[in-house]
């Protein structure tokens, strides 16, 4: 895999996050437990460099919007 590039972001907070893996599911899945902690930018997809193993995936995020957790059933009683 070709190394994966810097970019530089205009505002302090703000983070893209490349993810190389093995297969699809590995890089969605890796996606798809970030997007639960952090208020992000998803990809639809990934991409692949002709001639190497692998997938990519680019996801962009604001640190300073963090989801809420939902509140559970025990602590709406209290």
């Amino acid at each position: 895999m070709e190394p994966i590039q810097q970019a530089h972001l205009a505002e302090p907070g703000l983070l893209v996050i490349d993810v190389a893996g093995a297969d699809d599911a590995t890089v969605m899945a890796f996606q798809d437990a970030i997007a639960q902690m952090w208020a992000m930018a998803t990809a639809e997809r990934t991409t692949r460099d002709p001639g190497q193993p692998g997938v990519r995936i680019r996801m962009y995020s604001g640190l300073r919007q963090v989801i809420e957790e939902t509140s559970s059933p025990e602590s709406a009683a209290r």
